[in-house]
């Protein structure tokens, strides 16, 4: 099932900072780069914080607003910086990206390898042009990839609708594993923005087994 990795939109380009770079440095990285912000690195390229250009535009209290250091006293990256850093594998999907910037309020997030080791970056603006499906493509997706690919079905032996990016799956199952195949497959999809199921099963294959204890039956009178 073809899914978009974060590895395959990421920018590999990345304008970064050391703990113990001036903010001078920093503020003039930003702008010269055109960045809203840049995550900072240890010895070995692993993130240990992010650099936001909202946070450096933040006065100081009393002040009138400039663009300064928002904390009293902050000198370097490292005074400044948000830790921990929130980062994404590149092997994660543009979804699940999607979701952790919604989650922790950000608009970009450092990729990292295996090793924690610093790869790319990430925009919100990215995930976008990655994800941008009409619907029309996201239904013939569905048929293809969920129903064809992971359920073994004709393209046409459930009813699929897609309205704003909105999944409705309506019909009937053999199994109740099969629905939830079915729910989490298409929830995947690149463009899918949420899945409503409206589907029945003939067995629930999903609850367990009697024991042959259970199973058995008292006689009556015992």
């Amino acid at each position: 099932m073809k899914v978009t990795e974060v590895g395959a939109v990421m920018t590999t380009d990345v304008v970064t900072a050391a703990y113990g770079t001036p903010l001078g440095d920093v503020i003039r990285a930003l702008g010269k780069h055109r960045v809203g912000g840049l995550p900072v690195t240890d010895e070995e390229d692993r993130v240990i914080g992010v650099v936001s250009a909202s946070d450096l535009a933040r006065p100081r209290p009393g002040r009138p607003s400039r663009k300064m250091p928002g904390r009293r006293g902050a000198r370097t990256a490292g005074d400044v910086m948000a830790a921990p850093a929130v980062v994404v594998r590149a092997r994660a999907t543009v979804t699940e990206a999607s979701c952790l910037m919604t989650g922790h309020g950000v608009e970009r997030l450092p990729v990292v390898d295996d090793e924690e080791r610093l790869v790319g970056i990430v925009t919100r603006g990215d995930l976008l042009q990655a994800v941008l499906r009409t619907d029309g493509a996201i239904e013939r997706a569905v048929r293809r990839d969920v129903l064809g690919t992971a359920l073994w079905l004709t393209p046409r032996a459930l009813a699929v609708t897609v309205e704003d990016g909105v999944v409705t799956l309506t019909g009937r199952l053999e199994r109740r594993g099969d629905v939830d195949v079915a729910v989490r497959a298409a929830s995947r999809l690149d463009g899918v923005v949420a899945v409503v199921d409206q589907l029945s099963y003939g067995v629930d294959d999903t609850r367990p087994r009697p024991t042959a204890v259970e199973a058995e039956e008292p006689f009556a009178g015992q």
